[in-house]
């Protein structure tokens, strides 16, 4: 059958394989919201789902070229990430991530964990500065500090960090 393309940009007499009949729905791929049934099926309950929009996995310890140690001012390594264009480095052990795309709006649920070798009583701190200031969060920006608990909480950079953010 030889292809055809109509003025109403109707093409026909292709044939595409791969899938049998009736295996997806309309209703599992039309509509804007995540439900168990989109997803793998092994979820249950009735809760909604909310996936992450935004994540990193980062070095806090190398540059953002993995070129040396990590710099005051400077972007540190990303070793994987989601929704995120870039981790700066404030000073020890204080981050700044910075979204691709903007939060609808700055009351997401930013959420980090980090560690490294012969590391214990690791903590963090959201949306303070290395001196203890406030700093909000905003649509674009996270800022967020890590460190060690034991003792005064001294801020330190850590090899393991983990920043999701949920809205």
């Amino acid at each position: 059958m030889p292809i055809s393309i109509t003025g109403t940009g109707t093409i026909t007499g292709i044939s595409a394989g791969g899938l049998p009949d009736d295996c997806i729905t309309t209703a599992e791929i039309a509509g804007s919201a995540v439900t168990p049934a989109k997803l793998s099926g092994a979820q249950s309950g009735s809760a909604p789902i909310f996936g992450a929009r935004a994540w990193v996995h980062f070095d806090g310890t190398r540059n953002e070229g993995d070129t040396g140690a990590s710099t005051d001012g400077a972007n540190v390594k990303i070793r994987a990430s989601g929704n995120v264009s870039s981790v700066l480095k404030n000073s020890a052990g204080d981050y700044t991530v910075s979204f691709t795309i903007a939060m609808a709006d700055a009351n997401y649920c930013a959420v980090v964990s980090c560690g490294g070798p012969g590391t214990s009583w690791v903590a963090t701190s959201m949306n303070t500065t290395g001196g203890g200031t406030e700093v909000a969060p905003t649509v674009s920006t996270c800022r967020f500090q890590t460190g060690y608990a034991m003792g005064v909480g001294t801020f330190a950079e850590l090899k393991y960090n983990y920043f999701a953010a949920f809205r």
